[in-house]
């Protein structure tokens, strides 16, 4: 069975390439991008349009990678074994299998996600290399190797915040998920929101494009982003012609803004060369510098910010 995206996942040719490739050569599928590109997603819909299980392994900065292929409660045990209890005869009651070892035992081929690779300590990557190429692993505790019976789909994926070891990229099939282009955005919108209006989704789009295009902007937004604010702009009903008016005048009434505590968003406008506005914060409008009045900027307490948006008055 091929992949070729999903009802609710636009898959582009060249990533449905990379998914069946990786299937085919049996090797782990390293996927890079933006963050909000939709590359966790990736592997849940893999695994719905596979028919596959779905196995989530979520790294943390301190996840070690012997995590994944089990843990030994060695407290637990001496806790018992002083309170007299009959189990600590069998070491095996204190041995908690991990992701891998699930995926391993699975009665059919199973989807797992390492999910933000990234965020652990450069050695994770090394310490999984002979347990993802070899499809096995030995357990100290008992003496016992752990085989895996059906070979499962490993998808990886990272935010590029830190490089990965050469040998562990040659163990994997890259691939980088660019951004949307206009069209494939159009059709990932479709999806979410198939009522849309396409005259508000063009206006739209000229202006999330636009935004992305402006210079020194550290944080671009994302794909997951622009949904949040489609759906605003729904919920509120603002008309296309709100985002039409503004772009003609040449106003800059766009801004990165937060949901509050109320659950109301900030609308912010320029005027006279400052943002005001900030109808759920007790606090005063930011200025806006001289040398930067062509950059879309607005700041919102950081206690306040719940969820980055796009918002256009």
């Amino acid at each position: 069975m091929r992949f070729e995206g999903t009802d609710s996942y636009v898959a582009t040719d060249d990533l449905t390439l990379a998914v069946n490739a990786a299937v085919t050569l049996e090797r782990p599928l390293l996927v890079k991008g933006e963050p909000g590109t939709g590359k966790t997603l990736l592997a849940e819909e893999v695994a719905r349009a596979l028919g596959r299980p779905l196995l989530q392994w979520h790294i943390k900065s301190t996840t070690k990678a012997q995590q994944g292929l089990y843990e030994y409660d060695a407290v637990s045990r001496l806790r018992d074994s002083q309170l007299g209890d009959g189990r600590v005869a069998d070491i095996g009651n204190y041995i908690k299998p991990g992701v891998l070892w699930e995926a391993f035992e699975s009665e059919v081929p199973a989807v797992v996600l390492i999910d933000e690779i990234d965020k652990a300590d450069i050695e994770f990557p090394n310490d999984l290399l002979r347990e993802l190429d070899r499809m096995e692993f030995f357990v100290y505790e008992t003496g016992r190797t752990v085989r895996a019976r059906h070979r499962p789909l490993v998808v990886i994926t990272s935010n590029n915040e830190k490089e990965l070891p050469d040998a562990f990229l040659r163990r994997c099939f890259f691939h980088y998920i660019r951004f949307p282009d206009r069209e494939t955005m159009t059709r990932i919108v479709d999806v979410h929101y198939p009522k849309l209006k396409r005259e508000l989704l063009r206006e739209a789009l000229e202006v999330f494009f636009g935004l992305r295009e402006v210079p020194g902007l550290k944080k671009k937004p994302s794909t997951s982003e622009l949904l949040d604010w489609l759906k605003l702009l729904l919920a509120e009903d603002i008309p296309p012609e709100a985002l039409q008016s503004q772009v003609r005048e040449g106003g800059r009434l766009v801004a990165i803004v937060g949901t509050g505590m109320a659950g109301k968003a900030m609308l912010f406008r320029r005027v006279d060369g400052d943002f005001s506005g900030f109808p759920a914060f007790d606090a005063p409008a930011p200025p806006l510098p001289a040398s930067t009045s062509d950059t879309l900027r607005a700041v919102v307490p950081a206690s306040e910010v719940s969820r980055v948006c796009i918002v256009v008055l």
